[in-house]
């Protein structure tokens, strides 16, 4: 199953979902620019720099130091990624998913949730294996914890999705508490089967912090759930019912029938 667009648009231009690509973007042409001007060795040493390292942020917080460079690559890696593979595939989930979760939040508090989010994300790939030194990259925290908070706010939305059966493949508008349900037991499978392992099965994916991602997504997402259950917000997700016409007014009428001659 490949989710490829929320059925319902936004009711307001995503301004913050379109900033979040386009700094991502940049961060990438950074990075083949750091690449063709000092090849493989310099970008390994941006991304050590820049990126999520446990035990380097395991480190810094034991010494309260939550201000240090370690601590600060929870931020600054999410707009690093490895390939554009990485990075295509995780703006077409920040599309789907956060443009609708920023029009429920607003300008103002979706920033704030995409980054502690994404911290929280970070945070969780650090607790695994604080003493592992492998940085951690890419925006897909963040985006998980975006999906989290969607699922939350919009669990009767429709996702058009590709569903593959064998050799063939259909889309289909799938509800998306079905879409992320299925998604996010693959980063449970994926992250659970990783643990322990001696060779890296995991293919470099930091399954945990899609997995605690997502849960903060939710988590952080409640709030706006409540509030939305004690004053009602119309639903963009359903098709309203037209308004019964009263059989009462002449204009709705339709015109008498001609009589013939």
């Amino acid at each position: 199953m490949l989710p490829l667009r929320d059925a319902t648009p936004p009711r307001r231009t995503p301004v913050v979902t379109y900033a979040i690509v386009a700094a991502c973007s940049a961060a990438f042409i950074v990075e083949l620019w750091v690449l063709v001007q000092g090849g493989v060795d310099a970008l390994d040493a941006m991304i050590t720099t820049w990126g999520a390292v446990p035990r380097d942020i395991a480190d810094a917080l034991r010494a309260g130091d939550v201000l240090s460079p370690a601590v600060v690559g929870l931020v600054t890696g999410m707009f690093l990624h490895a390939g554009w593979p990485h990075l295509l595939g995780n703006m077409l989930f920040l599309w789907i998913f956060a443009n609708r979760v920023e029009d429920r939040m607003g300008r103002i508090l979706f920033p704030i949730f995409y980054l502690v989010g994404g911290i929280v994300a970070g945070l969780t790939y650090v607790l695994v294996d604080v003493t592992s030194d492998v940085p951690a990259i890419g925006a897909s925290g963040a985006i998980s914890a975006a999906m989290g908070a969607y699922v939350i706010l919009f669990p009767r939305a429709r996702i058009q999705s590709l569903v593959f059966l064998g050799f063939f493949y259909q889309l289909i508008a799938v509800p998306s508490i079905i879409v992320l349900g299925f998604w996010f037991v693959l980063q449970l499978i994926d992250g659970f089967a990783s643990l322990g392992a001696t060779t890296d099965v995991g293919g470099g994916v930091a399954w945990f912090a899609h997995i605690g991602g997502f849960l903060g997504g939710m988590l952080l997402a409640l709030p706006f759930r409540v509030a939305d259950r004690v004053r009602p917000r119309p639903s963009v997700d359903a098709v309203a019912a037209p308004e019964p016409v009263p059989a009462s007014d002449p204009t709705l009428l339709p015109p008498p029938a001609p009589r013939r001659g």
